[in-house]
């Protein structure tokens, strides 16, 4: 599926993998990179596909659905492989951290990186402002976030914070197809919000005719993700009702309750 963007020569194709993973090949028609390839089949016949020749491998965090095709593509492609310094990830040929900036020549396109710890200690973001998007692995999905595998509550809180501070109709490009799960349990959370109501609609429109719910915007994250709106009066009063919370506690206290709460959701 091509997603158009706002560099018109640029276009962003969805490669479907294993059960519910995307992963994301950004190209010009010529030239491409790849975005957390835990399947280097897909990728391959993607690239074959499109008649594309990969240029660079950007990844978010160590986990092998993220990266598990990256050894297959280097016998390939004697190519950069991108990725966050502090995440363990021996294939990485340029590590990255907070606040640094990359160009892949080969697209002419810029990316910011952003530090987003919770999910692993060191998962990083890509953000381009060319492209107006964000690719932000498993830290902020559509309608929810991950887990915290080995970071905090204080840090994943600090880590969405970043992310909802980025322009609105900045595209969300999650690495999983988690959405009516997620908006399941958001309108569990946040029963009377209507924008939640319409997008759980327009979701399952959409998935009836498995047409991906991914990419989302920041603007519909903040509107209708409960993970965004911990902080929000109706969810902090929901978790006191339920007995998630006592009352009086702290941003992140609410957080880790919201996010236990969601564990535990069937």
């Amino acid at each position: 599926m091509n997603n158009p963007t706002n560099e018109q020569a640029l276009s962003i194709l969805t490669v479907p993998a294993f059960d519910d993973n995307y992963l994301w090949l950004v190209h010009n028609g010529q030239n491409a990179i790849v975005v957390d390839p835990g399947d280097a089949t897909a990728i391959l016949q993607a690239l074959s596909q499109q008649g594309l020749r990969l240029s660079a491998i950007l990844l978010t965090h160590h986990h092998s659905d993220h990266t598990g095709g990256v050894a297959e593509l280097l016998t390939h492609y004697p190519i950069p492989v991108f990725g966050p310094a502090h995440d363990g990830i021996a294939a990485v040929t340029q590590p990255l951290d907070e606040g640094d900036k990359i160009t892949i020549d080969a697209l002419n396109l810029d990316f910011q990186v952003i530090a987003v710890p919770g999910h692993t200690f060191g998962h990083i973001a890509y953000y381009s402002e060319n492209l107006a998007s964000v690719f932000c692995g498993d830290t902020l999905f559509a309608g929810g976030c991950g887990r915290l595998f080995e970071g905090s509550p204080a840090q994943m809180l600090d880590s969405l914070d970043r992310l909802a501070k980025l322009p609105g109709q900045t595209s969300v490009y999650c690495a999983h197809e988690y959405t009516l799960s997620n908006l399941k349990f958001a309108l569990e959370v946040e029963p009377d919000n209507l924008a939640l109501q319409a997008r759980m609609l327009r979701e399952q429109e959409k998935r009836a005719e498995n047409i991906p719910t991914v990419p989302s915007t920041i603007d519909l994250e903040v509107q209708t993700n409960p993970f965004l709106r911990s902080r929000v009066k109706a969810i902090t009063s929901r978790l006191v009702d339920m007995g998630k919370v006592a009352a009086q506690q702290d941003d992140a206290a609410n957080f880790a309750a919201l996010r236990e709460w969601k564990n535990n959701f069937r």
